[in-house]
């Protein structure tokens, strides 16, 4: 029954094939990354075949996913100097991200489309000794192949919400499959742990989340203060923020400001969308409400010193890799992702700058951290964007519960390190023990 399942899967990949490229076409038209190298996608590639390989696969899907094996292979690189990187991606983003990861001896290309012979094509091709997949990335075809082909492969930093479970559930009989297919599952929480055996996939390990031993880029921190002396108001940014988002926050923050007393407004605020494709969409968004932008990208030195930015109402974030600088120039961070039915973003990166977050009530996607950071006083709960503009325009009236909101944030990223040592020394061991 098993067999005949995947059968019909696999068939059901080949035939979607065709949409797939059109998808990415039309996507291409506004992320030109898309354009590149779609051969990949289908298993053609135009590096050498590996013979004898040592590459360790190890897949990022997406930006977050990318950052995320940022963190993963500093470690892995500390502890193995020679260690050489597969890396493959399923977005623009992603893979553009990924190249600042690379070192000589690395390969870097596209996930396979999730087809027998795209799989096939990418094992036999690369051969790697090792296969890492980040968080989520669990593919039917691609777990079948691996486990014919005796590949060790790993969910490390692994979540399951009850949402996903409840649809994995409901095609437990392609999920199962793929999932007893793992050598090993290293989860974030223990209630990811829980979730993630009851598709039966081998939970080796529960080390904590990988972000939490992210380093904020000291140069970018070390600009946004020097930028933030320049300034003589406090910044409220909607960071990582989603379609819907956007309008919802402007058309609060220009009643609250008509509302108001002389002089305690909130005359700027800071946008930082979470796909770099809607960049233009939401610049042309906040002109629609009447309203001027400034964008990061054409600032030449500090906005301080820029007449455009400083006149601006609002400043928007239209810059890659830049989310310590964003943070901290940033006194208090309302959460995207969280007031729309997204599941939230990453609470952890703005922890780390001492960055207080308020956040809506939906945070399904990181719901222990969520916890952890509102236990802390690192994040606060609200209902919807009304009432978190409020509470952040509260926060920033009070500098004494500000201040203390920021120590909490700070405490509460410093006190969960630790998962990308223990993540390392299982992926070490795991390499160590051949499988049939």
């Amino acid at each position: 029954m098993q067999a005949l399942c995947l059968w019909l899967y696999a068939r059901l990949m080949q035939v979607a094939a065709p949409l797939l490229r059109r998808k990415l076409a039309r996507r291409a038209l506004a992320e030109p990354g898309y354009a590149q190298a779609v051969p990949e996608r289908w298993g053609q590639y135009t590096q050498a075949p590996e013979i004898a390989s040592e590459l360790v696969w190890v897949h990022a899907v997406s930006l977050g996913e990318t950052r995320t094996a940022a963190i993963l292979l500093r470690e892995w690189r500390a502890r193995s100097p020679g260690l050489r990187v597969l890396l493959t991606h399923g977005t623009a983003t992603g893979r553009e991200q990924g190249l600042n990861l690379l070192q000589p001896g690395d390969v870097q290309v596209w996930q396979p489309w999730d087809s027998r012979a795209a799989v096939d094509s990418f094992l036999t091709h690369f051969k790697p000794r090792l296969g890492v997949l980040l968080e989520t990335e669990v593919w039917p075809n691609l777990m079948a192949a691996a486990q014919a082909r005796g590949l060790s492969v790993a969910l490390v930093n692994a979540r399951l919400s009850p949402k996903s479970l409840a649809s994995a559930l409901r095609l437990a009989w392609l999920a199962r499959p793929a999932y007893r297919a793992l050598a090993a599952v290293y989860a974030q929480t223990e209630a990811d742990g829980r979730r993630l055996a009851q598709l039966g996939a081998p939970v080796a390990g529960v080390f904590g989340n990988l972000k939490f031993d992210a380093r904020p880029d000291a140069a970018q921190q070390a600009l946004a203060r020097l930028w933030r002396a320049s300034l003589a108001q406090p910044v409220l940014m909607l960071a990582s923020s989603r379609e819907g988002e956007e309008i919802d926050f402007l058309q609060q923050w220009q009643a609250r400001k008509l509302e108001a007393q002389p002089g305690r407004a909130l005359k700027r605020v800071l946008i930082v969308p979470r796909h770099p494709q809607r960049f233009e969409e939401v610049a042309q968004l906040v002109q629609a409400q009447g309203l001027t932008v400034s964008r990061r990208s054409q600032w030449a030195g500090a906005p301080g010193d820029d007449l455009d930015a400083m006149q601006a109402d609002v400043w928007l974030g239209d810059s890659l890799g830049e989310m310590a600088l964003y943070y901290t120039l940033s006194d208090v961070a309302l959460l995207g992702g969280s007031f729309e039915a997204l599941g939230g973003q990453n609470l952890i990166e703005p922890a780390a700058c001492a960055c207080p977050v308020v956040m809506g009530p939906h945070t399904f996607n990181f719901a222990e951290v969520a916890l952890g950071a509102e236990s802390a006083g690192a994040a606060l709960r609200v209902t919807n964007m009304q009432a978190g503009l409020v509470q952040a325009l509260a926060l920033l009236n009070d500098p004494t519960a500000l201040q203390q909101a920021k120590s909490a944030a700070l405490a509460f990223g410093a006190s969960h390190g630790g998962a990308a040592e223990r993540t390392v020394q299982a992926l070490t061991q795991l390499a160590a023990v051949p499988r049939d």
